[in-house]
């Protein structure tokens, strides 16, 4: 509670110093905007300054290059790069718009972007970026930087998840890697087996986070209207993916845990050789590798599972530029630099992500296994055939994690007998509409 209060203390801060340079301070502000771009236009030097999160020293090396390479090409502009801690990115930030010390460039994932886009604190990228750099980037990705009409991020790096299942469980079932479950259709039936002949879990469905959104999203569930106003998921569709939740638990199909731990659980449990299938993003592959090297050569790699709509979902990074920035056209050129298709190809090559621009992806490192290769390899070809299915399956929405909780308690109610599968969507509906609007 009280990060919570101190966020929203900062959050209310921000509104009072976001109206405070409205009104009658604005003109003057569009002034020195307007002269502070037209000095860089001119040459005259302009320093920016860029913030990501977590990326040293692991990435020093290659972040440090591309601003060089940068700089080359721009003289007249420097970029000094500060790092952040992933835990302490939003209180910094918040902080930094708060006393209008902000940066001209910033590392952010959409869900929290949007919360300073929802108080009109970033520029607006579909004016800011020319349309045919608009249109290198894939459109679903674009638009799921967007709040209230308005784009506030260029997309950066993304990720997509793929299932490990383990070899060595499924021959002890009796079952091939033709057997691995592709739709949630198919889970039920290969948990049974799995369950009766090795004692293992076939299948951990992360409930945590926006893991449980995404996956209703995937079987067909339409989660709000399209202004987001008012929530639809009270529906036949919403029924049949809480009863899917329901069945599995209810017929002891997965781990007690899943009501109480989320994906790190679910790591655990796969490197333990508890668990047969693992949905995880590639980069986890090296997490197995080192702690379990027995699991990861029993590792095989094949496409996510998912509803019927073939829906897959992406995690994207975003850059986004603040409006308090007065340097805001050389902050739009180095995005755009940073995420150009040859940047971003050198950076998937160090870690295993994937590239917001298309035609990275011509590129034969997404799209040819080298020999011998790797469960790494195959994973790196199968997330990139499916970006063309993919897209930020939950957009940025008002009070994100008041609705996160909302349907995770619901969906725990209904598993636990606590409430039935009506009156749990019915209260998670409730609350959704309130938190809503």
């Amino acid at each position: 509670m009280k990060k919570f209060s101190f966020l929203l203390g900062l959050m209310v801060t921000m509104v009072l110093v976001l109206a405070a340079c409205s009104g009658s301070s604005e003109e003057g502000m569009a002034e020195e905007d307007e002269g502070d771009d037209q000095q860089a236009d001119a040459g005259e030097q302009v320093e920016i300054e860029f913030w990501t999160m977590q990326l040293k020293p692991t990435f020093t090396d290659y972040i440090e290059g591309v601003i060089s390479d940068f700089e080359e090409e721009n003289e007249n502009i420097t970029v000094k790069w500060v790092d952040v801690p992933w835990g302490d990115m939003e209180k910094k930030i918040l902080s930094a718009v708060a006393s209008e010390t902000a940066p001209d460039v910033a590392n952010l994932n959409p869900q929290f972007a949007s919360q300073l886009a929802e108080l009109d604190a970033l520029i607006n990228m579909d004016e800011a970026v020319p349309s045919d750099k608009k249109d290198e980037y894939f459109e679903g990705i674009w638009k799921s930087n967007s709040f209230g009409g308005e784009t506030f991020g260029i997309p950066w790096y993304l990720s997509s998840q793929v299932s490990m299942y383990n070899k060595d469980i499924f021959e002890a079932a009796g079952l091939t890697e033709e057997d691995v479950p592709t739709k949630f259709s198919e889970v039920m039936e290969i948990s049974k087996t799995i369950k009766e002949e090795t004692g293992n879990y076939a299948f951990f469905p992360s409930i945590d986070g926006s893991h449980l959104l995404e996956m209703m999203v995937t079987m067909g569930v339409d989660l709000t209207n399209e202004d987001m106003t008012e929530a639809t998921f009270n529906t036949a569709e919403g029924k049949e993916a809480f009863q899917f939740f329901v069945d599995l638990y209810e017929n002891e199909l997965i781990p007690r845990e899943v009501l109480t731990e989320g994906h790190g659980k679910a790591v655990d449990m796969y490197q333990a050789g508890q668990l047969a299938i693992l949905a995880s993003g590639p980069q986890f592959l090296n997490t197995v590798n080192e702690n379990a090297p027995d699991i990861y050569e029993a590792t095989g790699v094949a496409p996510v599972i998912t509803g019927e709509t073939n829906l897959k979902n992406v995690a994207a990074m975003n850059l986004v530029v603040p409006k308090q920035s007065d340097k805001q056209d050389a902050a739009v050129q180095f995005s755009l630099f940073m995420t150009n298709a040859e940047n971003q190809v050198e950076f998937d090559k160090i870690v295993p992500i994937l590239p917001s621009i298309e035609t990275a992806l011509d590129d034969p490192y997404f799209n040819e296994l080298p020999e011998n290769p790797s469960p790494e390899d195959t994973a790196r070809i199968i997330s990139a055939e499916q970006l063309k299915d993919s897209e930020v399956l939950v957009p940025p929405m008002k009070n994100y994690s008041d609705l996160q909780k909302a349907m995770t308690d619901a969906l725990q109610a209904a598993m636990l007998g606590e409430m039935s599968v009506d009156d749990a969507l019915a209260d998670a509906e409730q609350k959704w509409n309130a938190a809503l609007q």
